[in-house]
């Protein structure tokens, strides 16, 4: 028997992420934070668009678009698999990450955190999400609308400690990334 995770998936109760975001989102896909995508990134100097999607969006990894919203659902390991492998493919394609093997441990890393988000609430529970930045760090504010009398919960995470503690993948992916284009 296979164990069951919990994941996140994009989902559009109405037709605003489409004029809310620059890509939307396919409702239904596989999402993460995406929060890495504005690493380095003033928020201040962002389109409008973008800054909405630094502000609440996850990102949907097969089309690379923003969702206001993502629901919690029951998901296999082989489903995990399949979610960090289509994210390392885009970390290559689309952020530059030089292989397959660095892009796989980012992707690995961004599927945990969605995980972590999706772990504590019942299945088919919707999440929401409000990120601001500082001069330091990027905090996050996660909420979910858990159904009928439960209430909205709050998870909080600042990425400071994990920024500045030592390199993620992720940020390895991306500091290259942006120092290789300005020599450009």
């Amino acid at each position: 028997m296979k164990k069951t995770i919990k994941l996140l998936r994009t989902i559009a109760l109405d037709p605003s992420d489409t004029f809310v975001f620059d890509v939307p989102a396919m409702p239904g896909e596989w999402a993460v934070s995406g929060a890495f995508r504005f690493c380095g990134q003033d928020p201040a100097e962002l389109s409008r668009k973008a800054r909405a999607a630094f502000r609440s969006g996850f990102l949907g990894v097969q089309s690379w678009g923003w969702s206001t919203l993502a629901q919690i659902v029951p998901a296999t390991e082989d489903d995990c698999q399949v979610l960090i492998e289509l994210l390392a493919r885009q970390l290559v394609d689309r952020f530059g990450a030089p292989d397959m093997a660095i892009a796989r441990a980012a992707a690995e890393e961004e599927v945990t955190f969605a995980q972590s988000l999706a772990r504590t609430r019942s299945a088919r529970s919707l999440r929401s999400t409000a990120r601001a930045a500082t001069a330091t760090s990027t905090r996050a504010s996660v909420s979910c609308n858990c159904g009928k009398g439960s209430g909205t919960a709050r998870h909080s995470r600042s990425w400071k400690s994990r920024m500045m503690s030592k390199p993620t993948a992720i940020l390895t992916i991306l500091m290259g990334a942006r120092s290789g284009s300005s020599d450009e």
